[in-house]
C-alpha cells in the first residue's frame, strides 16, 4: 500500500521520496555553503565518488563495491580534518536563530520564539559609522547576538564600556593604541577593543579589499555576529553577516539594516 509504483525491480515508497528531498536540500545548503571556496572541488569530487559507489552496488560489482566502499569509509576520518571549519560553520548554521528563522519560512514545524537577540543602539552605531566615513577614519565594529564571542573578547583590551560615539570614535583615532583591531559590542556595551579575528579565505572577496574586510567575513563564517566596516582608504560602509560581505553601502541602508536583524528589540524600545 506505500508503493507509489514499481518500476521493473525498483519499489518507490513515500519514504523514499522524502529521503531524496531531504537528502537533495542537505546537499543544497552544503554547496552554499562552500561555494566560493576551494573545499567546493573536493565537494564535487566526493560526491561523484559516492554516486558512482551507488551504481557498482545496484549493478552487483561486488570487487569495485569493496574498494571504494573502503575508500569512503577510512576517507571519513580524513573528511572531518580537511572540511573542519566548513563543517564548524554548518553546524553553527543549524543552531542559530536566524538560521531556523529562514527556514520557518519554509517549514512552519521550525517556527520557534528563538529570535531573542540582545539589543543594540542603531542610532549610535549609524552616527558614529557617518562620523568615520566622512574622515576616512577605518574602523571594524562587531555587534554579537547569540554567540559571546569571548574567545576574541580575549584577544584584545577589555573596556566594558557604555557605547557612545565619542568613545566609538576615540577608538578608532589614527594614533590610537586600539584602532588597528576590531571593537566588539553587546547589549549597548563596549566589551573590547583591540580585538584579533580569524580572517576569511573566501576567494569569492575582491583582493581590492583589505584585512578589516576579510576580518568582518571571517567572524560572522566562525558565529552569528554582524560585522561593520568603514574603509580607511575610501570612507566607504560595509557589513557582513553570515559570511557575506556587503560593500559600499550607504548610511541610511545600513541604519535599515541593524533595525531589521534588531528589529524585536526596536519593537520593544517603541513600546
Amino acid at each position: 500500500m506505500t508503493d507509489l509504483f514499481i518500476t521493473g525491480f525498483i519499489q518507490i515508497r513515500w519514504i523514499d521520496v522524502i529521503d531524496i528531498l531531504l537528502v537533495a536540500l542537505l546537499l543544497y545548503e552544503l554547496y552554499k555553503l562552500l561555494k566560493g571556496t576551494v573545499a567546493i572541488n573536493i565537494f564535487f569530487g566526493i560526491v561523484a565518488v559516492v554516486l558512482v559507489w551507488q551504481v557498482v552496488n545496484a549493478l552487483q560489482m561486488e570487487l569495485l563495491s569493496k574498494i571504494l566502499g573502503a575508500f569512503i569509509s577510512v576517507g571519513f576520518i580524513a573528511l572531518i580534518v580537511i572540511f573542519q571549519p566548513e563543517m564548524r560553520r554548518f553546524l553553527l548554521a543549524l543552531g542559530t536563530s536566524t538560521f531556523m528563522r529562514k527556514k520557518g519560512r519554509r517549514f512552519l514545524f521550525w517556527r520557534l520564539n528563538i529570535d531573542t537577540y540582545p539589543g543594540i543602539d542603531a542610532n549610535t552605531i549609524v552616527m558614529a559609522c557617518n562620523h568615520m566615513s566622512e574622515m576616512k577614519q577605518g574602523a571594524l565594529i562587531i555587534l554579537t547576538r547569540k554567540n559571546e564571542l569571548k574567545q576574541y573578547i580575549n584577544t584584545g583590551e577589555e573596556l566594558m564600556a557604555k557605547l557612545s560615539v565619542p568613545l566609538l570614535e576615540n577608538i578608532f583615532y589614527g594614533h590610537g593604541p586600539l584602532h588597528d583591531g576590531a571593537v566588539i559590542i553587546s547589549e549597548n556595551i563596549i566589551m573590547a577593543a583591540g580585538c584579533i579575528l580569524p580572517v576569511s579565505g573566501n576567494t569569492e572577496i575582491p583582493k581590492r579589499l583589505g584585512l578589516r574586510h576579510r576580518a568582518a567575513a571571517g567572524i560572522t563564517e566562525v558565529s552569528d555576529a554582524i560585522a561593520i566596516v568603514v574603509s580607511e582608504e575610501t570612507g566607504k560602509t560595509s557589513y557582513s553577516i553570515g559570511g557575506k560581505l556587503i560593500t559600499k553601502v550607504s548610511i541610511a541602508e545600513l541604519k535599515s539594516f541593524l533595525e531589521t536583524e534588531f528589529y524585536e528589540e526596536q519593537e520593544m524600545k517603541r513600546d
